[in-house]
């Protein structure tokens, strides 16, 4: 290889570093300020790159919203195939409760992260609200597909209810600022499942 090529994946992975750092930062900015209070120089001081910088990669504060959101999707799916290496759905389930209940310190101090970014979003009409709805049809989805195979006709109705907890409890949690909450619940969700696994 020559030095003209090094160099040139080398600027290419400089490119990408720093695209990947905005994008981590923007996730993390709007979950701790949300959308309207965060600003482009917001995300550019917490992911360490130049403002001025930050139009070579991303021209608007909505791009970097939306890449924030695809970053959202790319951790679902990377935990969904996590998940699907258990054995049987209930324990796959079970398993993303506690998930959710490690996650209880943050939640109480700024609520769910992809859950308020949804919520605030859906104030919106530019598209973006649609968006993050098609994130959250994912673990809609993976959540139906545990519970057909738990042999539930009301599968889509039982994973929208699980969903709903979740969501609701996160907002009590980052509410009263109490992380225990979200510990309790989990615990009540996980002996809800042990019970539909064993009517199923």
């Amino acid at each position: 290889m020559t030095d003209s090529k090094r160099s040139g994946s080398g600027e290419v992975a400089a490119r990408r570093g720093k695209r990947e750092r905005l994008t981590a930062a923007a996730v993390r900015m709007l979950h701790e300020q949300g959308v309207e209070k965060t600003t482009l120089a917001d995300i550019a001081r917490a992911a360490d790159v130049p403002v001025g910088n930050v139009y070579y990669y991303f021209k608007t504060k909505d791009e970097l919203v939306e890449a924030a959101i695809g970053a959202h999707a790319q951790s679902l799916e990377a935990m969904i195939a996590s998940l699907d290496q258990l054995p049987a759905p209930q324990d796959r389930l079970k398993a993303l409760i506690s998930g959710w209940v490690e996650q209880r310190e943050l939640a109480a101090q700024f609520g769910c992260p992809f859950g308020t970014l949804s919520s605030e979003l859906d104030k919106r009409a530019d598209g973006l609200d649609r968006t993050a709805a098609e994130v959250m049809r994912i673990l809609l989805d993976w959540g139906e597909r545990q519970f057909r195979e738990m042999g539930r006709t009301d599968a889509r109705d039982i994973a929208v209810a699980l969903i709903a907890s979740y969501q609701g409890i996160s907002l009590l949690t980052n509410t009263f600022r109490d992380p225990e909450l979200m510990a309790r619940e989990g615990e009540r969700l996980e002996r809800w499942i042990d019970s539909l696994a064993t009517e199923g």
